[in-house]
């Protein structure tokens, strides 16, 4: 894998019935290494109507995902198979706790692209919010096709 890559990430959230979803894609340039058996891919992103970037991390190895967000954002999210995990999602509009209990974490490696997919149930102040469904794609910038089916 080279250290620059196209990262793309796809995320559904499905409603409270899970009838309808939304659909949600970030396509950025990011750094990717690896290191101590773990991959790491670091990327930069803009929230509309601001100026200042986010920093965010990825962090993954077999059944975990850990995601940083540092700037406007500060948030890490750790996702672990069959384990609930608790965090503060900091905004400039203020502070929520959030839950992710994950369901399952699946990574797919091949030479130049790196797929990772989550499914997980999102919790909002200790109340049920969704399930969702996030897939990464990390490929050597050359190498970009993927789909979320």
């Amino acid at each position: 894998m080279t250290r620059e890559v196209l990262l793309t990430m796809k995320g559904l959230q499905f409603d409270q019935r899970g009838e309808d979803s939304d659909l949600i894609e970030t396509v950025v340039v990011g750094d990717y290494y690896k290191k101590n058996d773990r991959h790491y891919v670091l990327y930069e992103e803009m929230l509309e109507g601001f100026n200042q970037p986010t920093k965010n991390r990825l962090k993954f190895s077999e059944h975990m995902l850990e995601i940083s967000r540092s700037g406007l954002v500060n948030v890490h999210m750790v996702f672990q198979e069959n384990k609930k995990n608790l965090t503060n999602y900091n905004t400039p509009f203020g502070q929520i706790l959030i839950g992710i209990d994950t369901k399952k974490i699946q990574i797919e490696e091949e030479q130049e692209n790196i797929v990772v997919d989550v499914e997980y149930a999102l919790d909002v102040n200790y109340e049920f919010l969704s399930d969702c469904h996030i897939k990464i794609n990390i490929a050597s910038k050359q190498n970009s096709g993927f789909s979320l089916n």
